[in-house]
């Protein structure tokens, strides 16, 4: 920290105070925003913060202008998060910032027009982001990190003051968003479906009139949500959605989404191109994607194997060790192209011996008992058409479409 004096603390402290209620004062949003963005660590935020630390009686300073003292409640909160925040007491930061957003909050209420609604998502993000932080210094001192579940009950609160009548009910979408993210970091995720009815069911919300930014970020949570409960028709319409109107320049998000989607794409038989996976560096799906194509078994299974630490943190590994009966399916495909090609009028009988050996070629070693009941599921989920002669361990498939495409439904459907 660079050395302040006195004076120049009184004067930065001063000059912060007239262009926070200049602000205020004639609805000036952008600037607003830009005194309460503690996570930027502009320049000019964290010299305010040097300051303080100086002169640390800014309070007298509020309480001898008027202007000053009208807002004076929700000014003294922030500024104690700033010194907390600018030396690294993240807890007491969470705790003076809660305050002076529970002061604004009330404030923004009796405000009747939305002009402070970009200001209000600033304080929504800041105090998740601050919460976060304030848990890792709990934990790391060996406490119970509890300050992102008190920031989830504050983002709670901005919703029902959002859930109304009126020109701010357009930010009830974004505030929603910021608790979804709360929940996802929080393990909590149950409790998005509260917010989920409230959004969907509520005749004040009509979805279309929400910020298209916002739209993209709820449907790629409730993408995510419908991937956990393996509903995935569902599934593919919101992250579809979300990409297809996520802003193209932002490719870090598109890859987000894309980690979710081209799983759920896979469950319903449709493969991606791999120009898509290098273009956005999602090379851990490519070898999954070949070995669906190939119907290579063993090369899907050292894929999920090679990644399954990242497919686990992100929720997918069962949806893409699922995918192994579609890879069954292609091997068939192929037995039967082969065997048809040798011999036309026996290829729609497949011996069980055959298939073992294709996959002890592929190093995967089942006797025929096993291979028989394999045969049996794919048959019950119609991704093969025919039936088993058991007597004679032969898989006897229809002479019409006996490998039925999926046809974007999920398997089984």
């Amino acid at each position: 920290m660079a050395y302040v004096s006195m004076g120049e603390a009184h004067r930065r402290i001063t000059e912060y105070l007239n262009r926070f209620c200049d602000a205020v004062s004639n609805q000036d949003s952008f600037t607003l925003c830009r005194l309460l963005s503690f996570s930027s660590n502009s320049p000019s935020i964290l010299s305010l913060a040097d300051a303080l630390n100086v002169f640390q009686d800014a309070s007298s300073l509020i309480r001898q202008s008027d202007k000053f003292s009208e807002y004076g409640e929700i000014i003294a909160h922030l500024f104690r998060s700033l010194q907390s925040y600018r030396v690294g007491n993240l807890v007491e930061a969470y705790l003076a910032f809660d305050k002076f957003a529970n002061a604004f909050v009330q404030e923004f209420r009796n405000w009747e027009s939305a002009w402070a609604l970009e200001a209000l998502y600033v304080i929504c993000y800041e105090i998740r982001i601050l919460a976060e932080k304030a848990d890792k210094e709990l934990t790391s001192n060996g406490k119970s990190p509890e300050k992102l579940k008190a920031a989830g009950s504050l983002l709670m609160k901005v919703f029902g003051v959002l859930a109304g009548k009126g020109p701010k009910r357009v930010g009830a979408l974004y505030v929603t968003c910021q608790l979804f993210k709360t929940y996802f970091k929080l393990g909590t995720v149950n409790l998005c479906r509260s917010v989920i009815r409230s959004i969907e069911t509520a005749r004040i919300f009509d979805f279309e009139e929400f910020p298209t930014r916002d739209k993209v970020t709820y449907m790629y949570y409730t993408g995510r949500l419908e991937v956990f409960n393996e509903n995935f028709p569902a599934a593919d319409t919101k992250l579809s959605y979300a990409l297809q109107y996520c802003n193209s320049k932002k490719e870090r998000n598109i890859r987000m989404i894309l980690k979710y989607l081209i799983p759920v794409k896979l469950s319903i038989g449709i493969i991606p191109k791999d120009e898509l996976l290098q273009k956005y560096n999602l090379n851990e799906y490519m070898n999954i994607v070949q070995a669906l194509r190939k119907g290579d078994l063993r090369l899907l299974r050292h894929a999920l194997q090679e990644h399954e630490d990242r497919f686990l943190r992100s929720g997918v590994y069962l949806v893409l060790e699922k995918l192994e009966l579609q890879v069954y399916q292609r091997l068939m495909k192929k037995i039967y192209i082969i065997q048809k090609l040798s011999d036309p009028a026996r290829a729609h009988q497949l011996k069980l011996e055959v298939i073992a050996k294709a996959l002890r070629w592929l190093e995967i070693d089942m006797d025929l008992d096993e291979v028989e009941c394999i045969m049996t599921i794919l048959i019950y989920k119609n991704l093969v058409k025919g039936y088993l002669a058991h007597k004679s361990k032969v898989v006897v498939l229809s002479k019409q479409d006996p490998f039925p495409k999926l046809n974007g439904k999920p398997v089984g459907s």
